[in-house]
């Protein structure tokens, strides 16, 4: 996050100001983008064991099968014993791919079933410790190893996530439209508008930031020159009108305006599914949709970036294995996530699930976490960003990573 400087200009901009030169503020640089699904998604009806007979049993209104039958197979076969959800066909090609990843009984190792824990654990990226100041993607952020622009580090939300607490800068922008950057803590905002912004750059009272600082400012000005309203996507990608869909959208056009954005964190919500969850269609079925629609769309939008851009979901735990008597599903534990990208070893479902059986599941009743989300995260990290400094990424973590990304596709 950042504190606000001379003049009203947050203090990030100015010394960005006196740090970058125009040919420095475009370079093209790996994105990792981040997808935060709150409320806790269902992992085993996204992506189902469907052979699994436990399963089937525990779950009598939700189990769907990929094996035809007189009803048909809903479910996507994906390698003999998983199948996606249908309603997540968009994600199939990229599977086929290789491009798609999947990583399965993934979670964190702390037991909490509590949204607000879990989230804050897995945002801080230290789940036995609280108050950590810092969230894991602003880490990140500080292990880059070179200059960025004040852009470097994007969150599409109305207020900085958890992920971005530290003191690497970072912005919130809820509309390119209406461009706003919001300090945590002392809650200033400083308006970005077109004329906003050369008020708050003529107010500045350093004579080498107006001799020195205007390539900089450009990128910020750039914002205001472009018709977000109006933005039209590439190759046809149709992204849903959503939360999602307009985040993912906003955060291609700012890859497109190479304004040196590496790090881009979006939300979705409403996978605290208790109540009428539903199996080929329902509050789950167009929640997954929405997912893969969005990502598939911004992906497409994408095509001359590709290589530079890596996007993954997360979310707090799964749900229990069991089926309630609402026709929902409770807090449970390991759920999996999804990672798209060209270095990514796609194609396969990581992880390790054994069958469902009440002996294998966790307190009777979830399935275990077999793999550690930190182990995914600072792969994902490593490779793309070209982090290798596990330990101040992820502190106290000694795992190993289970060879999601391919590194030899990084360049």
């Amino acid at each position: 996050m950042f504190g606000i400087g001379m003049g009203g200009v947050p203090s990030f901009m100015a010394r960005a100001a006196n740090s970058y030169k125009i040919d420095r503020l475009y370079k093209k640089k790996k994105i990792l983008v981040t997808i935060f699904q709150r409320g806790a998604m269902d992992g085993l009806m996204a992506v189902t064991p469907f052979t699994d007979p436990y399963l089937q049993a525990a779950r009598p209104t939700l189990f769907m099968s990929a094996v035809k039958d007189q009803k048909g197979s809903p479910l996507i076969d994906l390698d003999g014993k998983f199948g996606l959800h249908p309603a997540m066909k968009a994600f199939y090609p990229f599977f086929t791919e290789r491009r798609l990843a999947i990583v399965h009984g993934i979670g964190s190792p702390n037991n909490t079933r509590s949204h607000f824990d879990a989230q804050d654990y897995m945002e801080s990226g230290t789940p036995f410790t609280k108050g950590t100041s810092s969230g894991w993607l602003n880490r990140a952020v500080g292990l880059l190893g070179h200059d960025g622009t004040p852009f470097r580090a994007v969150s599409f939300t109305s207020s900085m996530p958890r992920s971005f607490y530290g003191d690497n800068p970072s912005v919130a922008i809820n509309n390119l439209s209406d461009f706003a950057i919001q300090a945590k803590g002392n809650r200033v905002v400083a308006n970005m508008a077109a004329k906003s912004f050369e008020e708050l750059y003529d107010q500045t009272a350093s004579g080498l930031l107006k001799e020195t600082g205007k390539e900089s400012f450009d990128a910020v000005k750039m914002l205001q020159k472009t018709d977000v309203r109006n933005y039209k996507p590439a190759n046809n990608a149709n992204y849903p009108n959503s939360p999602l869909g307009v985040s993912l959208k906003q955060i291609a056009q700012l890859i497109k305006m190479d304004v040196g954005l590496e790090v881009a964190f979006a939300e979705s919500a409403g996978w605290d599914t208790h109540f009428n969850q539903g199996a080929e269609n329902g509050v789950f079925a167009r929640n997954v949709a929405d997912l893969s629609n969005s990502i598939v769309a911004f992906w497409n939008d994408l095509a001359a970036y590709q290589d530079e851009v890596t996007i993954m979901t997360m979310t707090e735990f799964g749900r229990t294995v069991r089926q309630n008597g609402t026709g929902g599903t409770d807090h449970g534990r390991a759920s999996c996530n999804f990672i798209l990208g060209n270095d990514v070893a796609g194609g396969i479902i990581h992880g390790n699930i054994q069958p469902l059986a009440v002996e294998n599941l966790e307190d009777g009743r979830d399935l275990p976490v077999t793999t550690d989300f930190r182990s995914v995260f600072s792969e994902v990290a490593d490779t793309h960003l070209l982090i290798n400094k596990d330990a101040v990424l992820f502190p106290g973590w000694t795992g190993n990573k289970i060879g999601v990304m391919m590194s030899d596709r990084n360049g």
